[in-house]
């Protein structure tokens, strides 16, 4: 007979134990090793993040600033691919544009700004009257 037996009246047989042909279950392996691994390998990554966005950050501020990078930032991306160096060049590109265009406004604009958003949103946001009057 094949290993799987479908004939009716038989006992079931359940995970656990090795009692009479039963199946035994797999023992899980423990994650917390590696999850701690991960954990700790992000947080280098967004402290490395942190240190280039500062970098960044100081370069748009001082317009004669060096172009020369630090010694830090360079043996860091030594261990990165190509892949990787063109997307954080490409974030750094985003954050800069999103803080000048974030620079360049005004409150009066920012509020400008909201009340066109309210205005196209439909009246079912509008809040309900409720009661007599």
């Amino acid at each position: 007979m094949s290993e799987y037996d479908f004939r009716p009246g038989g006992s079931l047989k359940l995970k656990g134990g090795v009692v009479d042909g039963g199946i035994v279950k797999k023992k899980k392996k423990s994650k917390s090793k590696s999850i701690e691994k991960d954990v700790d390998a992000e947080a280098q990554r967004l402290k490395e993040l942190e240190a280039i966005m500062r970098e960044e950050e100081a370069k748009a501020v001082s317009s004669s600033g060096s172009s020369r990078a630090s010694p830090a930032a360079t043996s860091s991306s030594d261990k990165k691919t190509a892949a990787e160096r063109r997307f954080e060049e490409t974030q750094r590109k985003r954050l800069a544009a999103k803080v000048a265009k974030l620079a360049t406004k005004t409150h009066k604009d920012r509020v400008n700004e909201f009340n066109t958003k309210l205005e196209l949103l439909s009246e079912h946001h509008d809040i309900p009257k409720v009661g007599p009057g």
